[in-house]
């Protein structure tokens, strides 16, 4: 076996550069006859140290060798392993192989060449080139100089310490630097062209996605079995919105989802507590988005593990600090802040690159002012969970409370006509079941307890494995922790299903209302926030949680759902003898029926376009929108603006602009808060729109003075002093927030019935 060392590094690159075909030939038949002399001696030189060969040379940052090597190696093993061959069998063998092998040598240093291996020479010729269109190169050289030997993926991409191998990689792996003129110009561009696209199918067959989400965690093995147990909707409602879209043409993406928080990187501390108690709600999320991404007929890559997370990605190896090695093979991601974080680790540049393509599943929501990484350091809206720049619909949350995020939902099981008379004729009118399946949520709640111990019988599912817990009164009777489907049961024959203020938001109130039970839940006051209250500090919202559960009460309310001051005992008793009188039919929301979230998440998967809204140049703010003429036109007998439904010049977007709605809110009132109060929601895509000067005007609204800033409440008026401001950074469009200072300028528009998230005509 031949071995290489540095005496010769130099001079075996350049005298295999400059070769001929016929000296190729040449060195290689010398090549293998030493191969040969060597193997017929016995082996008589592998006894010595290679270091004490006078045919070595050394191979690092020589792959070119290394190949060369590899090919004695075959040759010489072939030749041992046919030890009785005789002398002329031998000898026809290396002429047998001798071309070949030469052959290969041309091509090994034809490739060379052609992939950027440049001679010796022209490595220390390389200059930094001076390009205005590039000028972040010289520093970003600088830089390469001093520390590419900090991450094993600069070597990876073939960075071996010299000027050329530098410049190289900043214009082909990275984009700082202009590409060399001597180097493959139409190499170094990635492709624009196309690749053609599949039509999306609806796929009805689970049995392929339940093998796609794997085992090995209780968590998955939760997922899998609520998948089962609602294929029946699912299938159903699959059908009503194929019917619905009448043969629409959708595109077939290619979607990653990566369960981050089911990471052991991350900590799972998810899966160790499905059998003992723990939240479920995410569990729940989860498992509904993966089945709705794959009826919809996408195409699925699920991964709860960092390992699978940087093979499906491109992931070189090393600590990060490099791009992807091919274009992502993803049109989306689905991710949640975890996962968030481990893509940003690991992608490189590349993350800002393809960052628009990630969706994050995030329970509470984030809002514009604590996304916006500048601005959020400012002005004191930076957390651990917010500053990342992206469009803030990327964001997608539980519940439909910050309409400046995405509503993703989940679904409830829902029953047909003769299961809702038959669980009405069965419905225990004293019986009641306590939301809380953790010991220290009945903490300190004896009073409730027992001013509902005079007229209900109350139930408990809390997890205890051997005694029972202390905190849960001998009145009750505990049923510990229940499988899912014997959980329904149980909801299916209580009258009462009562909250002690946590969870927040958690699907299990839904739930009790489609099985027919009355939510009673407190009322807090003040509302729960960041501002003051330890669970919700640190979240990336200033949101402030009126009750338990908001989208409750608002949303679908009383007689479903009472929310009352449980610090008023004479209220709490009240609410219970009105509940006991009050008759209920079972209710689900359409929005969590199967038909719903597959609609609502049909329409963001077809028209929700966030790389190609953050390729366009800002013309949110500035002179161009400022001066272009309102196409708003006044309401008769009212102080808002509406788009022209009949408006010829009517943009193509989504949601569609005709579904807009004008309105100034009143001072230190958010324009979440003042669209609802008109039968609207905010809308922040609008904002673009409505960000002029010219709109203040049309809506009678005087400005002495009009300036252009980065503020979340903003465009908005200062209406004691007469100054208007506008928004001066699309990212901070936000319909969160107030200040008693302000009037803000607010985008409403209409919506569904029973589907928020979308206008009347947006699917």
């Amino acid at each position: 076996m031949i071995t290489v060392n540095s005496d010769g590094k130099i001079m075996v690159r350049r005298c295999l550069v400059t070769l001929k075909p016929f000296r190729i030939f040449v060195v290689g038949i010398g090549f293998f006859t030493l191969c040969f002399l060597m193997t017929s001696l016995g082996g008589q030189f592998s006894a010595k140290r290679l270091g004490d060969s006078p045919f070595t040379i050394r191979t690092e940052g020589s792959p070119d060798i290394t190949e060369l090597q590899l090919l004695a190696d075959h040759a010489n093993h072939t030749l041992k392993f046919h030890p009785a061959v005789g002398l002329m069998e031998r000898i026809q063998a290396i002429a047998q192989n001798v071309s070949d092998i030469a052959m290969k040598v041309d091509q090994i240093l034809r490739n060379s060449l052609l992939n950027g291996k440049p001679i010796e020479g022209r490595r220390d010729q390389c200059e930094v080139p001076r390009d205005p269109k590039y000028p972040d190169c010289s520093g970003k050289v600088e830089w390469m100089r001093a520390r590419w030997t900090s991450d094993p993926c600069y070597a990876f991409f073939g960075v071996d310490g010299t000027e050329c191998s530098f410049l190289i990689y900043l214009s082909e792996v990275e984009w700082f630097c202009p590409v060399l003129p001597w180097r493959n110009q139409t190499a170094a561009l990635p492709s624009t062209k196309p690749l053609p696209r599949v039509q999306a199918a609806f796929q009805r067959d689970l049995s392929y996605l339940l093998e796609l989400i794997g085992s090995g965690k209780e968590s998955l093995i939760f997922m899998k079995k609520r998948i089962r147990h609602l294929t029946a909707q699912w299938l159903k409602a699959s059908h009503k919105l194929e019917e619905k879209l009448q043969g629409k043409q959708r595109d077939q993406k290619q979607i990653l989802i990566h369960i981050g928080f089911l990471t052991e990187e991350s900590g799972d501390v998810f899966s160790p507590r499905v059998l003992k108690g723990g939240p479920l709600g995410e569990m729940v999320q989860w498992a509904d988005i993966l089945a709705v991404l794959f009826i919809l007929g996408h195409s699925l890559k699920i991964t709860v593990s960092l390992k699978e997370l940087q093979s499906n990605l491109g992931v070189p190896p090393g600590r990060g600090n490099c791009p992807l090695t091919v274009p992502l093979p993803f049109d989306l991601i689905y991710t949640d802040y975890h996962g968030l974080q481990q893509m940003k680790q690991h992608m490189g540049l590349s993350f800002k690159k393809y960052r628009c393509r990630v969706r994050v599943i995030d329970t509470f929501g984030t809002e514009p002012a604590y996304n916006h990484e500048e601005y959020a350091t400012l002005h004191g809206y930076r957390t651990n969970w917010g500053y990342w720049n992206l469009n803030p619909k990327q964001f997608m949350t539980m519940f439909p409370h910050t309409p400046d995020n995405s509503f993703m939902g989940f679904v409830s099981e829902e029953l047909n006509q003769t299961e809702k008379q038959l669980i009405k004729s069965n419905k225990a009118n004293n019986m009641a079941v306590v939301y809380g399946k953790e010991a220290s949520i009945w903490k300190g709640k004896e009073t409730f307890l027992a001013i509902l111990n005079k007229y209900m019988e109350i139930h408990g599912t809390v997890y205890y494995e051997t005694q029972r817990p202390p905190e849960v009164p001998a009145f009750v009777k505990n049923h510990g922790l229940l499988p899912q489907h014997e959980f329904q049961q149980l909801l299916r024959k209580a009258k009462l299903f009562i909250g002690f203020g946590f969870p927040y938001e958690g699907p299990a109130p839904l739930e009790a209302i489609a099985n027919g039970c009355v939510f009673l839940q407190a009322r807090f006051n003040p509302p729960h926030s960041s501002l003051n209250h330890e669970f919700f500090r640190g979240k990336p919202t200033s949101r402030e949680v009126s009750s338990q559960h908001p989208y409750a009460e608002d949303f679908i309310g009383r007689p479903h759902v009472w929310t009352v001051d449980y610090n008023n005992s004479e209220e709490f008793e009240a609410a219970i003898k009105a509940i006991m009188r009050t008759k209920v039919d079972p209710y689900l929301p359409y929005e969590y029926t199967s038909e719903g979230m597959l609609e609502r998440i049909h329409a963001y998967i077809q028209y929700q376009d966030f790389c190609a809204t953050a390729a366009l140049p800002d013309k949110s703010s500035g002179n161009t929108m400022q001066s272009s003429a309102s196409p708003f036109s006044p309401q008769p007998n009212s102080t808002n603006l509406a788009w022209p439904h009949s408006s010829s010049s009517s943009p193509a977007f989504w949601p569609p602009v005709n579904s807009m709605q004008v309105w100034v809110s009143i001072p230190g009132q958010a324009c979440t808060r003042t669209c609802q109060q008109h039968g609207l929601v905010c809308e922040p895509e609008f904002f673009k729109f409505i960000n002029k000067k010219e709109v203040f005007q049309q809506i009678n609204i005087v400005c002495d003075s009009t300036e252009s800033e980065m503020n979340h409440l903003y465009p908005a008026v200062a209406e004691n002093v007469h100054e208007c401001y506008l928004q001066k950074d699309p990212l901070l469009f936000s319909c969160a927030g107030y200040n008693t200072k302000y009037q803000r300028l607010c985008p409403c528009r209409d919506y569904r019935r029973g589907q928020v998230a979308l206008c009347r005509d947006c699917l």
